[in-house]
């Protein structure tokens, strides 16, 4: 087995605390309890990536769940996922509903496969995720199934509530839909913005660092980490501008951390 995912499934979280992996762009693990997560993780290889994948495709295993907040390549990984449907038989597959076909055609199974909407929920062992849509960057709800195509996940477990933003814009009702369950104790928030040079190649857009900033001080989270701005050259952010803004505009309030890649982040409520 690989030793970093031995070392994570390995890792002891009491109650009370859960520990993180951030393994670059959206990519997070999370371990609560006995349950481990691996979100958006881009494992792919890719000549155009600036963060090799820590942790090889085919060395990924022992997973709980493997989630998905979009249909885009470094969210949902397809050439990955089709592996991991073989080598982590057990996990179960969460990602937004609307893309259930393109994830049956991965060969995970129709019992593996949980799509999930805005308003809804799943429980893995004693971990709930919650799925809030996500606009990114726009909310382009499906007109007849109502479904949206992009989510963002609170996970609540072992006494800690974690947010998984994904790829979103703030919109309105976005604050009121996170703060409705309670605490935010760690947030991964996307920071790279957008601009016409970004529009002009067909490429749609996030929270700036400062819109992020400013959302995890009103979302009253414990500790945010910054996404989204190391694994391509043309899309990325200063994540030490967005640490700096909260540093000095709300001192105190929001404790800031800019991970390595595969650092250990404990989480406690």
């Amino acid at each position: 087995m690989n030793e970093s995912v031995k070392r994570i499934l390995d890792t002891n979280t009491p109650f009370g605390t859960a520990s993180m992996w951030w393994l670059g762009q959206m990519g997070l693990m999370v371990k609560m309890g006995e349950i481990v997560f691996c979100i958006d993780y881009y494992a792919t290889f890719d000549p155009s990536r600036q963060v090799e994948p820590p942790i090889l495709t085919g060395e990924l295993e022992g997973m709980s769940a493997i989630l998905g907040t979009h249909d885009h390549l470094d969210h949902i990984d397809h050439d990955a996922w089709k592996i991991w449907a073989k080598t982590n038989p057990d996990a179960k597959f969460i990602f937004p509903r609307q893309h259930m076909d393109t994830v049956l055609a991965d060969g995970v199974s129709k019992e593996s496969a949980l799509g999930l909407s805005d308003g809804e929920r799943i429980t893995i062992g004693d971990v709930t995720i919650h799925a809030i849509a996500a606009a990114h960057e726009f909310l382009d709800q499906d007109p007849e199934t109502k479904l949206y195509p992009h989510l963002q996940y609170i996970i609540e477990g072992n006494g800690v509530r974690i947010h998984h933003a994904g790829d979103t814009v703030r919109y309105e009702g976005m604050l009121s839909k996170v703060k409705s369950f309670g605490k935010i104790d760690a947030q991964l928030l996307p920071i790279n913005g957008r601009d016409a040079v970004r529009y002009r190649r067909n490429c749609i857009g996030n929270m700036t660092y400062q819109e992020a900033a400013d959302f995890a001080a009103e979302s009253e989270a414990k500790l945010v980490i910054p996404g989204h701005w190391d694994m391509f050259a043309d899309n990325s952010a200063d994540p030490k501008a967005f640490k700096d803004y909260i540093d000095v505009k709300y001192k105190g309030m929001v404790k800031c951390l800019i991970p390595d890649v595969m650092e250990r982040i404990i989480v406690t409520a």
